[in-house]
């Protein structure tokens, strides 16, 4: 018998509503040129089912007989992955990636599906890319993934399908932008084809000890593509961010299951990604000769590890009537009010300045503890002064000229200690450190000794 012909539709991209002739104008959410064609496929409407092939309406449990899982994380076979999870991989968990194109999504996903296929089953689904291709990258880094399922389609009911036949434990998506159904239109990566294919998705794995990865593309803002209720839908959203050529950052911007405060480091090489082993060679230049003005060095917390930073300063005369701040790893409010709070307490003139300021290793900073050492490299810059060498800063600053305490500070201290920082100034008397609770006390602690006239005195760069 011939398969019914599905109807034809026009379906708003972004409210979903539908109606059977086409117009300018949603009357439901008032979107114009948001309706598209598309299709009612009988046959592709389903509903997801329990593994035991029943469907049962879902009934509320006292929490009482609830049952915790503690097993319920996987190991992904890579540290800084699993550190950025919160341990681990949740079962019945969602978890989207997010990144810039060739930053390292499929190859971090192909390492992942050959690390768990000795804890089950994985199912590799890929929207761009055939299976020629994608072994082809295997066989380059040296994985075997020889028992790995790989399933190369855009359309959902296809995925479903093989997802019942197969009840994979890891389900890799690549890339959750090139899914599309029928019931959802024609053209992939609208609205509508992502929120109805990512919720069909994350429903068929709530209902299994399965996990879900998903990778999806960026926009020129470096936000995830599509809408934020995919955001909301999933249970983890990861960001990968590009340094260099070789140096990532894998970030969580959200994780119920975990902090998001940690933070992976990886390297690209011909082998794939790999952990860092050694994170402050990152962030510390390492210099045969003395220090140059307008750098210093500060400790940073991120999550469970602590990483000593350098911040770079730059001053030169404006060339225009309005100074200009060009800073794109510390937000330029933070430099402004910094700037503004040493030449209001030191009399030292950074309004005809244009200020540039960096991060070496390229990580973006935007904890309160900075400051201090953002204030030291400004002065330094301005002043053409450096810093002692081996000295690190700790602090917040306030706008009354105060240097206030930071959360953690004996254990940043000490992370400077053992990497060989002889010189700590910090807003709290500590065991190896000097503390100071002023910027005038701690631009005295710093260059009283290479100041060769008091600061009232010393001439300004003149524009």
């Amino acid at each position: 018998m011939a398969k019914k012909k599905g109807s034809v539709v026009y379906k708003c991209s972004n409210c979903s509503y539908t109606q059977p002739a086409w117009l300018g104008r949603c009357p439901e959410c008032g979107e114009w040129n948001s309706l598209e064609e598309c299709i009612l496929d009988p046959n592709a409407a389903r509903s997801v089912s329990k593994p035991d092939g029943t469907s049962a309406q879902a009934k509320p449990v006292p929490m009482s007989a609830v049952q915790l899982q503690p097993d319920s994380r996987i190991s992904t076979g890579n540290e800084e992955f699993d550190r950025v999870l919160g341990g681990g991989a949740t079962k019945r968990s969602a978890i989207l990636i997010g990144g810039e194109p060739g930053i390292g999504k499929s190859t971090l996903l192909l390492q992942v599906s050959a690390a768990l296929l000795a804890g089950g089953t994985v199912l590799y689904v890929s929207g761009e890319e055939s299976a020629g291709q994608i072994k082809g990258r295997a066989l380059r880094l040296g994985l075997n993934v020889g028992s790995m399922e790989i399933l190369c389609t855009a359309r959902l009911e296809d995925i479903l399908a093989a997802l019942d036949s197969i009840s994979p434990d890891v389900i890799m998506i690549d890339s959750i932008q090139t899914v599309y159904s029928a019931e959802a239109g024609l053209v992939p990566g609208t609205v509508s084809q992502l929120k109805y294919c990512g919720n069909e998705l994350i429903s068929w794995v709530k209902e299994r000890e399965s996990v879900l990865f998903m990778t999806a593309h960026v926009t020129k803002d470096g936000t995830i593509a599509g809408p934020k209720s995919l955001e909301h839908m999933v249970d983890t959203v990861l960001s990968f961010e590009r340094t260099s050529d070789e140096v990532r950052f894998l970030r969580a911007q959200k994780n119920r299951f975990g902090s998001v405060d940690e933070l992976g480091l990886f390297e690209m090489d011909k082998t794939g990604l790999k952990s860092v082993a050694d994170p402050s060679a990152l962030f510390i230049t390492r210099r045969e000769s003395a220090t140059p003005a307008g750098v210093a060095c500060a400790s940073v917390f991120e999550g469970s590890r602590i990483f000593i930073v350098e911040i770079q300063a730059l001053t030169v005369p404006s060339k225009t009537s309005v100074n200009r701040v060009y800073s794109e790893k510390i937000d330029s409010a933070r430099v402004s009010r910094v700037a503004a709070v040493l030449e209001k307490r030191l009399g030292i003139k950074f309004s005809d300045q244009d200020l540039y300021v960096n991060v070496a290793g390229g990580a973006k900073l935007s904890e309160s503890a900075i400051d201090a050492a953002l204030a030291a490299a400004l002065y330094s810059a301005r002043t053409d002064l450096p810093l002692p060498e081996k000295s690190v800063v700790i602090g917040e600053i306030s706008l009354a000229g105060e240097v206030r305490p930071v959360t953690k500070q004996r254990q940043r201290v000490k992370a400077a200690r053992e990497l060989g920082f002889s010189k700590c100034i910090a807003p709290e008397k500590d065991e190896g450190a000097e503390s100071v609770s002023s910027v005038k006390e701690l631009i005295k602690a710093l260059f009283a000794s290479r100041q060769s006239a008091p600061l009232s005195q010393k001439k300004r760069t003149s524009p």
